[in-house]
């Protein structure tokens, strides 16, 4: 029997729904969140994770810089305390103090006649033989400045401004302090010597012009500040440790020749 051109229509829809259906629940269809959606999804989170890690860097940096502006003084403001804190940097080859470094130690005899505190601690990088920053800033306030050797006491593990007041506390005792850098790394040290329960005062050792290299200085400060600021949270301990060497000593038995 012919079928009629209606019975034809009705049976193409069916077989055409039939197919639809077929096609939606099969398990080939193609997934429409592709590579482009996990790549778009990816760069999203990589945004909000970089935003809240410079935030959070941001804030741990205002923090140290607020908490100690108070302690910033001037050489004639200074209190008498129980040491100066020299912070090392870069010496030359030759054995010479760079211009920073040269600075730290000329301003120290300066607090040192201001506030009349004599004891000198000299930390820095003394990792190898033939490179001693500890003693290149001995060499400089004994020959330079007359003081007395047994008033200067050396840390030659003084790796990190971490490590340096660690062991200010650890080993040589030291109970207030006024440390000697530049301007831009007194708040991480100041922040770093009072949580480990020093009194700690900060005299800035700037020239008037600048050093070469201040703005790679300055970058690295402010990544050195959130660093510092975590592991003393958890007190981890420096490099080195050691024997106990208390500030109130001689210094020349901290010193290597």
């Amino acid at each position: 029997m012919k079928k009629s051109s209606l019975e034809n229509d009705y049976l193409l829809k069916i077989n055409f729904q039939d197919n639809k259906r077929s096609y939606s629940s099969s398990p080939y269809k193609k997934d429409k969140k592709g590579f482009g959606w996990f790549s778009k999804k990816f760069f999203t989170i990589f945004i909000v994770l970089t935003l809240i890690l410079t935030l959070s860097v941001g804030a741990i940096n205002l923090y140290v810089i607020n908490s100690t502006s108070k302690y910033i003084v001037l050489p004639e403001d200074s209190p008498k305390s129980d040491s100066m804190i020299v912070l090392g940097a870069g010496i030359y080859t030759d054995g010479s103090l760079s211009p920073m470094l040269y600075d730290r130690v000329k301003t120290a005899t300066i607090v040192s006649n201001s506030n009349g505190t004599e004891k000198y601690l000299l930390t820095g990088d003394h990792g190898r033989k033939d490179y001693n920053e500890v003693g290149a800033m001995k060499s400089t306030l004994i020959s330079k400045y007359n003081v007395l050797p047994e008033n200067i006491f050396l840390d030659h593990a003084g790796f990190s401004t971490y490590d340096s007041m660690y062991r200010a506390d650890y080993i040589f005792k030291i109970k207030s302090t006024v440390i000697v850098t530049q301007k831009y790394h007194l708040p991480r040290a100041i922040y770093l010597a009072r949580k480990k329960g020093i009194d700690a005062y900060g005299v800035a050792a700037d020239r008037p012009s600048s050093y070469i290299g201040m703005p790679k200085y300055k970058f690295r400060e402010y990544l050195a500040t959130t660093k510092d600021f975590i592991i003393s949270l958890f007190n981890v301990k420096p490099t080195f440790l050691g024997n106990e060497i208390p500030i109130s000593g001689d210094g020349r038995q901290t010193h290597d020749d």
